[in-house]
């Protein structure tokens, strides 16, 4: 985990770098796109390996139902999109093409939850409950660039769909190399007794922002990094329940309901454990076009608003400020990476 206060690393295009290796001794890998293969970064593997990239067109029911004919005839095909064109435009197609015959099609959702400026049409923000509504389906969520580095090597590890919520262009890394993502197994970032935050995909980052302050003042809290959506029945999950005394908190880039929020809350009941549950995310709305950083302040899942949602927990006031939280990275909306969003 990148230390609290010390400057992270941002990786340029982690999983553009990346497939191109990773996939070079692997020939039953085949990479499918809806015409945005530069904006989800599979325009390198396109150029390496161009008898093994199929370019759909805009048609991405059609390609959910040609990958699954491809897993039949003993491929693993990668589908690269926008999350919200698979989990919308091509639900159906998912769900009798794909989760049904459980077949090992990978499905790579870029631009998950806010993380776009293209306004509802293009933000992914009910993605995970749909997805982790179909039988056989597993959730991965990635929130850092070693999860995005590493990612590849677990979906491809798993007999059956998967669905990534995947993150793209300058991307923070915040947990070390070689501690990659592994399939329903929480990061546990800091151990306290007071408060439990379980945060997952970009809201990590935010998390650990508000958690070196809320610290300082006396706070006890842990946090959990959640990767993995879908199973969701780790131990340890169950084990940051219970730690939080005065109460928990879920941070999601999502709608608050059928999401992470959703999946702890069930936890709770499963174990019957009584806490008080707040979650952070969309609630019950639907998003605009804007800045990430403005919509998670917006719809209250920054820092800020963890801060605030602690305070009431523990019954104080602890007098802190954003110029405290520090300075947000912010970052364009037209940059080249991210042109194509719009």
């Amino acid at each position: 985990m990148a230390e609290e206060g010390v400057l992270m690393e941002i990786v340029s295009r982690p999983h553009g770098r990346n497939l191109v290796k990773w996939a070079a001794d692997k020939p039953d890998v085949l990479v499918l796109s809806a015409d945005l293969t530069g904006s989800c970064e599979a325009d390198g593997f396109r150029d390496a390996y161009p008898r093994r990239f199929i370019s759909c067109g805009i048609a991405e029911q059609n390609m959910l139902s040609v990958a699954g004919g491809l897993c039949r005839e003993g491929f693993i095909p990668l589908v690269h999109t926008f999350a919200v064109f698979i989990c919308r435009r091509a639900f159906d197609q998912v769900a009798m093409s794909v989760a049904y015959p459980n077949l090992p099609v990978k499905m790579f959702g870029f631009l998950p939850g806010i993380t776009t400026p293209g306004g509802a049409t293009h933000q992914a923000i009910d993605d995970v409950t749909l997805m982790r509504s179909l039988p056989n389906m597993t959730v991965l969520e990635t929130g850092d660039a070693t999860e995005v580095e590493s990612v590849l090597d677990l979906a491809y590890s798993i007999d059956g769909p998967v669905y990534v919520r995947m993150l793209r262009g300058d991307v923070p890394r915040l947990f070390p190399t070689d501690e990659p993502i592994r399939a329903d197994h929480p990061r546990i970032l800091s151990l306290g007794d007071e408060v439990t935050v379980f945060s997952s995909g970009i809201c990590t980052e935010e998390v650990l922002r508000a958690s070196a302050v809320l610290k300082a003042r006396g706070v006890s809290i842990t946090h959990v990094h959640i990767s993995t959506l879908k199973p969701f029945a780790s131990g340890l999950i169950d084990q940051a329940i219970r730690a939080g005394s005065r109460g928990i908190v879920t941070v999601e880039n999502h709608l608050v309901d059928g999401g992470l929020g959703t999946a702890v809350a069930s936890r709770c009941a499963s174990t019957g454990v009584g806490r008080p549950l707040v979650r952070l995310g969309l609630q019950d709305t639907w998003s605009h076009g804007a800045g990430r950083a403005a919509l998670m302040r917006e719809h209250g899942f920054d820092a800020m608003a963890l801060v605030n949602a602690v305070q009431d927990l523990i019954g104080a006031n602890l007098s802190i400020s954003l110029a405290d939280l520090g300075a947000v990275r912010v970052e364009p909306v037209h940059s080249v990476a991210k042109a194509e969003a719009l």
